[in-house]
């Protein structure tokens, strides 16, 4: 069993001619706005929540059984998310971090994420470049350091020109946490590893802007590329949106709901938007397809990059993000292959160096 596309993605797939679709296919697309944890392909997450339930009781008893927040989870994913709110989403992280927790586990994962979108599938990889990210985590058997190296092992499997690391921080870190994962991530860049940015995430509604400012400054002055989830609901304050904008992101996601006075910003430094169509609508941040803010950037000429971000809750592809761009109204946007070809090289040349 493969990771299923359903949904926006595979209706939009689905629609496409012969030709449209491996237009599509031969496209050198980059994948700039992928989280580890939420891309991870079921059948890999089922093998490694069957490892986890046999580890932590191997003696037969009742102990065999998943934690519940676990088994809820993993349930959950199996018979398809229903989002109502974004705050859903992140309901399904505690099955996933708790089966991810060791090195081992955590090499499994990230390995299978690069396959699913490096690797060839009919004669064509998802992405040609993909800039992984997580958020670094200290568990019993490592720590935020080991957590980084291990995914770094995985990633640098393959050639500079495939793959790279960004290092998330969450809002919610306290400011000890944070200063330590930016503190890593210069190290290993600085040690020749590949660690090519730092990304902000997390509940949108959670943390103390005040707080991340000299990270994310640390982070420019050690020579990485700095994105910024932003916006994304309706009741972002516009104050700290501006904020966010003044630590000089180079890319920005989602940016759903920018006001006129960040808009400004975001033309004038020329900030490119990591545009997650699928996640946007399953999430309801969108309305439909038609409403969605990537026509107005579009309009506007401004750099962005198409997107997947978690494909495992979105049950979506990097290809099916592509499908929508092309596919007739309303499954897609009706774009021609030039403006589709031109938005794929926005992309790629938004990649971090």
């Amino acid at each position: 069993m493969s990771h299923v596309v359903a949904g926006h993605a595979a209706e939009a797939l689905a629609s496409l001619a012969p030709s449209q679709l491996e237009f599509l296919q031969k496209l050198p697309k980059a994948e700039l706005h992928a989280h580890l944890n939420g891309s991870i392909p079921f059948p890999v997450l089922q093998e490694l929540a069957n490892d986890f339930q046999s580890q932590t009781g191997g003696d037969g008893s009742t102990a065999t059984a998943l934690p519940e927040p676990v088994r809820a989870g993993i349930q959950r994913l199996q018979e398809g998310v229903v989002l109502n709110e974004i705050n859903d989403f992140f309901g399904l992280f505690p099955a996933i971090y708790a089966i991810t927790s060791t090195p081992a586990a955590l090499r499994r994962a990230a390995r299978a994420v690069l396959e699913f979108f490096l690797s060839e599938k009919d004669g064509y990889p998802e992405a040609a470049y993909l800039e992984l990210r997580s958020t670094p985590r200290e568990t019993p058997a490592m720590n935020r350091l080991q957590y980084i190296e291990t995914v770094l092992d995985e990633v640098e499997q393959y050639p500079p020109e495939r793959a790279a690391l960004i290092v998330s921080l969450d809002r919610r870190m306290d400011s000890r946490t944070a200063a330590e994962c930016i503190e890593c991530a210069v190290k290993l860049k600085q040690a020749g590893r590949r660690v090519v940015g730092v990304d902000l995430c997390g509940d949108p509604r959670a943390g103390n802007m005040d707080e991340f400012a000299e990270h994310f400054r640390a982070a420019k002055a050690a020579g990485l590329g700095v994105t910024l989830h932003i916006a994304e609901i309706p009741d972002c304050p516009g104050p700290e949106t501006l904020q966010l904008l003044s630590f000089k992101p180079d890319r920005l996601g989602h940016a759903t709901f920018l006001d006129e006075a960040a808009k400004k910003v975001v033309h004038t430094d020329e900030m490119c938007i990591e545009i997650c169509l699928s996640s946007n609508l399953f999430c309801k941040t969108v309305p439909t397809l038609d409403a969605h803010h990537i026509r107005y950037y579009i309009g506007h000429n401004h750099p962005i990059a198409i997107c997947t971000d978690d494909i495992l809750p979105f049950r979506n592809s990097l290809l099916g993000e592509y499908a929508l761009l092309m596919a007739k109204p309303p499954l897609g946007l009706g774009l021609t292959e030039p403006e589709v070809e031109k938005i794929a090289k926005m992309g790629m040349d938004c990649r971090f160096r």
